[in-house]
């Protein structure tokens, strides 16, 4: 029987590779206390979200530790962007089994570090177990906003606009090229594509200056189609989606080029990361001026309905049978 890899204890790993991460976060007190304290701006509201993350659905056992650790942060650091906060603080929950070496957690500490300085949070706490399952992880991010401004789902009007941000589809495309064709082969002809998959791009900067311009709005976790229909549905309208609208990037024009048969993944793939929301029709001006100063394209995609469900139609107004509108877990 081949032997498994050796780390340290638990606390030596907490000690070694994330209380480093908690320095900036005077609550934290050195990862050294069973609990953490946080204080908001006064004025403001604070913004929480979770997410989870298991190897096998959600990132590849071969995938890079640093990625995974920065795409962790990443998908929790988008939803606050969705809601127009910005990002304070997180707490970190890592299940890890035998097979998970140090060398792994050295790996993933130093791709939080580097986020960590990209987008100015620190760690404030957390837990970690042993599981005889896979790797799972878990993270909580904690923004704010002022009071009032938060974005939520809800407040997608009739005869409103729908923009995206970013372009839409090439994570799906990445995951499809890796199952298609092997990891190597896929990352060898497609490394954007794989990139976007690996590590999103959350409009940690743009979704700030969408308070007051964005009536509703949500990140683009489960799929466009998917995510659109959660607004309608806290929203109590339907959605009219133009397909051809739908920006995609020259990585993923060329790979529809070879497999049409996968244009489905753009509009149902979901990991894009991207803001989606909904603004009246005199923000047109504003958003050009949004997208020119965060150099972020901001796509008009279609309008909000007052009848329910999501419509997708193509450049003639042909009714499109979308197959996989989205991801579910269950």
């Amino acid at each position: 029987m081949a032997e498994m890899p050796s780390r340290p204890g638990e606390f030596e790993l907490i000690a070694r590779y994330f209380a480093p991460l908690a320095e900036a976060a005077p609550g934290a007190a050195g990862l050294l206390d069973d609990v953490a304290t946080w204080r908001p701006t006064p004025g403001c509201e604070t913004v929480l979200t979770v997410d989870a993350m298991v190897e096998g659905v959600h990132f590849l056992a071969t995938d890079p530790p640093a990625l995974v650790g920065r795409k962790l942060l990443r998908v929790s650091l988008s939803d606050l962007a969705a809601k127009g906060a910005v990002p304070r603080t997180y707490l970190l929950a890592l299940s890890l089994p035998d097979s998970i070496d140090e060398s792994w957690i050295a790996g993933f500490a130093d791709g939080l570090s580097r986020d960590q300085a990209e987008y100015g949070i620190a760690l404030s706490g957390g837990d970690t177990t042993a599981t005889p399952g896979a790797t799972t992880l878990s993270l909580t991010a904690i923004g704010e906003a002022p009071e009032g401004t938060v974005i939520r789902r809800a407040g997608a009007a009739p005869g409103d606009d729908i923009y995206v941000t970013g372009t839409v589809g090439d994570a799906a495309l990445g995951l499809k090229a890796i199952a298609e064709f092997g990891a190597d082969d896929a990352l060898a002809r497609w490394p954007d594509l794989v990139d976007r998959l690996r590590l999103p791009r959350p409009r940690v900067g743009l979704g700030p200056a969408l308070r007051g311009v964005a009536r509703a709005s949500a990140d683009i976790s489960d799929g466009l189609v998917a995510d659109l229909g959660h607004i309608c549905l806290a929203s109590g309208v339907g959605a009219a989606l133009e397909a051809d609208a739908v920006p995609l990037s020259e990585a993923a024009v060329r790979l529809l080029a070879e497999r049409p048969d996968w244009r489905d993944a753009v509009l149902g793939g979901g990991d894009d990361y991207e803001i989606l929301f909904a603004a009246a029709p005199g923000m047109a001006g504003r958003l050009a001026g949004l997208s020119r100063e965060f150099d972020t394209a901001i796509t008009r995609i279609g309008a909000v309905a007052a009848g329910p469900g999501v419509t997708v139609r193509d450049a003639a107004g042909a009714l499109l049978k979308v197959a996989h509108r989205g991801w579910r877990h269950f």
